[in-house]
C-alpha cells in the first residue's frame, strides 16, 4: 500500500485524514498540521504557497507515494507550484469537492462556505462553473466557524452555535441554493448545526470527496491497519488535546518539526 502524506495548516485537515482512513483503512499515512502558521485561510497567496512548498518538503523527505493537500485554502492556491516541484502525484480538496457538487445539485444553485482566503481566490466558484456549465455559485466566508470547532462548540442545540450558523447562512438560504459546499476543514464538525438552517440543501463534504479520488487512484489493498505518523511546527501539546475530535480516533503523540 501506498503511504499518503497529508498536509493543512493545523487541526482541520484531519478531517480529510479520517475520511481517506475510512476510505482506505490498510493505508500508511503522515501528516503535517502547520500549526506555527495557522490559520493560512487570512494570508496571501504568495505566502500560503511558500508555506505549502515547504510543508510538501518535509513529508517528500519522509517518503511518501502521495499527496494531499488537504487545506482547502493550499488547494486554492498552490497546487500549480507544489506539482511542479514534486515527483510525486499532488491532489488537493478544491476540484473533488466541486466535482461531486456539480453532480449533485438539480437546480445548478450551488453555495459555497469556506474561509475568507478560498472564497477570495474564486477556486471553488471557477471549478463548480468547470464541471457544471451555466452553475450559479454563491460563495460566503464564514470565520467564525474554525474557532467554533476548534473549541468543540458544536452541538446544534446550542444558541450560540445555531446564531453564527443562521447569520452566515441566511444570505444563502435566500439565495435559494439546492447544494452547499463546506470548503473548510473545519466545517464537518458543524454539520449537523448546518443542516438544519439549510433543511432540503445537499451538502458536499469535501473531505468525503477527496477520499474517494484517492481510493480511485491508488485502489484498495487487504492488510491490517496501517501506520499514522503526526508531525506538527508548534509544540504537540495543543494539537494532541483537540486532534482526536477531528480524527474520530485517539492521537497520542506527534512530532515537532521545523519547515
Amino acid at each position: 500500500m501506498s503511504r499518503i502524506g497529508i498536509f493543512d495548516s493545523g487541526v482541520g485537515g484531519l478531517t480529510v485524514h479520517r475520511a481517506i482512513l475510512d476510505a482506505l483503512p490498510s493505508a500508511d499515512t503522515i501528516y503535517l498540521g502547520d500549526t506555527a502558521r495557522v490559520p493560512y485561510g487570512t494570508k496571501s497567496a504568495e505566502t500560503v504557497t511558500q508555506y505549502s512548498l515547504r510543508n510538501a518538503r518535509v513529508l517528500a523527505r519522509r517518503g511518501i507515494d502521495f499527496l494531499v493537500v488537504a487545506c482547502n485554502t493550499a488547494s486554492a492556491v498552490a497546487l500549480p507550484a507544489l506539482r511542479a516541484e514534486l515527483a510525486v502525484p499532488v491532489l488537493g480538496v478544491v476540484e473533488p469537492g466541486a466535482r461531486v457538487a456539480a453532480r449533485a445539485s438539480r437546480t445548478g444553485r450551488i453555495g459555497v462556505i469556506g474561509t475568507q482566503g478560498t472564497v477570495s481566490s474564486g477556486a471553488y466558484q471557477s471549478a463548480i462553473r468547470r464541471a457544471r456549465e451555466g452553475a450559479e455559485v454563491i460563495a460566503r466566508a464564514c470565520p467564525l466557524f474554525v474557532p467554533l470547532a476548534e473549541e468543540g462548540w458544536t452541538d446544534p442545540g446550542d444558541a450560540i452555535v445555531r446564531g453564527v450558523v443562521a447569520r452566515y447562512l441566511a444570505p444563502l438560504r435566500g439565495a435559494g441554493i439546492d447544494t452547499l459546499v463546506l470548503g473548510c476543514t473545519h466545517y464537518p464538525l458543524l454539520k449537523a448545526a448546518i443542516a438544519l438552517e439549510v433543511p432540503g440543501v445537499v451538502l458536499v463534504d469535501s473531505a468525503e470527496a477527496i477520499a474517494a479520488e484517492v481510493r480511485e487512484r491508488l485502489g484498495d489493498a487487504p492488510g491490517g491497519a496501517g501506520r499514522h505518523d503526526f508531525l506538527v511546527t508548534d509544540v504537540p501539546e495543543k494539537f494532541l488535546a483537540v486532534a482526536g475530535r477531528f480524527l474520530g480516533r485517539a492521537v497520542t503523540s506527534a512530532e515537532h518539526v521545523d519547515v
